[in-house]
């Protein structure tokens, strides 16, 4: 018999929290919700969601903090609901650890959308800083099957200058440290170098990150144009590289982006 998905609802305001939760029961989920981020925290830690969804304005501890928190010790998908649109609200929404935000109100067939994409997507099992990294999990592996120069692959890595991707494990690496990134900034990166110089639109990344790829026919809103913007904005913050003089990642400006020339 199949396990059922758990998923966790925390979110201060009593009708938006009962909606969430039929939203995901629809979807096939056994739901526990919460009204402020200490009971949200108690949830996730005792019932191990697949997803989470957090409110950003709670009373107490914030949804920033809460989903701080959480990501410490799960690693449940985290979308964060929130009135605030600015575009320094969403930033500080995926640093904290948020898989994905969402602008209130929102559609429920949208979050519906939203949320079977991240499950098409890879998750990392187990959280916390008990469980090893993937990169302590596979240190015999990676002694024996050092990246390539610039540009090139070796036993399952890509490559591009002092910048490593390994898909499979899940691990990133810059000039041989490892990167911290989440699920969207480390599946933008390894798409971007699996595609050398050729330019991936902003609509690419997004269907990309929804499971999805470009036939034409697809939709992608201006809220998912500018999630790409901020998780590139984060990704280029902890590669320590600047968009004005880019030394792996650069912005064809109108189009998308690319890696740099090696």
């Amino acid at each position: 018999m199949e396990q059922a998905r758990v998923a966790v609802v925390v979110e201060d305001e009593e009708d938006i929290r009962t909606l969430l939760t039929t939203v995901l029961e629809q979807a096939g989920f056994v739901v526990h919700a919460a009204a402020n981020g200490l009971e949200g925290l108690d949830l996730v830690r005792k019932y191990d969601p697949v997803v989470t969804t957090l409110d950003v304005n709670m009373p107490g501890m914030d949804g920033f903090e809460t989903a701080k928190r959480i990501r410490a010790v799960s690693s449940t998908y985290i979308v964060m609901l929130t009135a605030r649109t600015e575009e320094i609200d969403a930033l500080q929404g995926l640093e904290a650890g948020a898989d994905d935000y969402v602008a209130k109100p929102f559609r429920p067939r949208e979050l519906r959308a939203r949320i079977d994409a991240m499950l098409r997507r890879p998750r990392v099992q187990g959280a916390g800083p008990a469980e090893p990294s993937p990169a302590a999990a596979a240190a015999a592996t990676l002694e024996d099957t050092v990246p390539t120069a610039a540009g090139g692959s070796s036993e399952g890595w890509l490559t591009h200058k002092e910048l490593s991707v390994h898909p499979e494990m899940r691990i990133a690496m810059v000039s041989g440290s490892e990167l911290e990134l989440t699920r969207s900034e480390f599946d933008i990166l390894a798409d971007l170098l699996a595609s050398g110089r050729r330019v991936l639109s902003k609509t690419d990344l997004a269907l990309m990150l929804r499971g999805e790829r470009f036939t034409g026919a697809e939709f992608v809103s201006d809220s998912d144009a500018r999630a790409i913007e901020v998780h590139m904005a984060n990704l280029r913050r902890k590669l320590g590289e600047s968009p004005a003089s880019p030394r792996w990642i650069e912005t064809v400006r109108g189009v998308g982006y690319r890696l740099t020339a090696a």
